[in-house]
């Protein structure tokens, strides 16, 4: 069982921008994209400041966030790796079961990937997920690599919307058509 303090800020950068970016695309009527949060469970809290110090994460979470644009509904989790390759393990079960059951809703699911070292990060539409995840279970490449990655999909930033990850939304509908 994870803790939560375990974790660290690992993220919480690649997140806030994420927030920002939703909360301008709210903002302008664009989207309305909430963060999800984790249910935890606190263990031990400092008395004299009533901090959080230990928790358990009480259940599992389906995806980082979930909404809305233009009327098509959306879920994604953010991701990130400092190596050029991202393991697939960081993908949990039961977020690639809902991102395949919201999808299955003619809906869009999509993770965003950020590699680190880099400074590049991408929209990873779910049908490419769906393979790497699938040729991992058959005995496959358990990861994905940089390389593997659709370069057309990959995500600038826009005054007010440093994660501006709509463009790649809008080419993946492109494709679906």
């Amino acid at each position: 069982m994870a803790t939560w303090n375990s974790r660290g800020l690992r993220g919480s950068t690649l997140e806030d921008l994420i927030n920002f970016t939703n909360e301008t695309y709210r903002d302008k009527g664009i989207a309305l994209i909430q963060k999800i949060p984790t249910p935890i469970k606190p263990i031990s809290i400092d008395k004299s400041t009533r901090h959080i110090t230990l928790a358990y994460f009480e259940q599992k979470s389906s995806v980082d966030y979930i909404g809305v644009v233009q009327g098509i509904p959306v879920c994604f989790d953010a991701k990130e790796c400092n190596k050029d390759t991202f393991a697939l393990q960081n993908i949990h079960e039961h977020q690639y079961r809902f991102m395949e059951e919201y999808e299955k809703q003619n809906a869009i699911s999509f993770i965003l990937l950020f590699f680190t070292e880099r400074n590049e990060m991408y929209y990873v539409p779910f049908r490419d997920i769906k393979i790497f995840y699938e040729r991992g279970l058959n005995g496959g490449r358990k990861s994905i690599r940089y390389e593997e990655i659709d370069k057309t999909y990959k995500i600038g930033s826009t005054p007010g919307a440093p994660v501006h990850y709509l463009e790649q939304l809008q080419m993946d509908l492109t494709f679906r058509d």
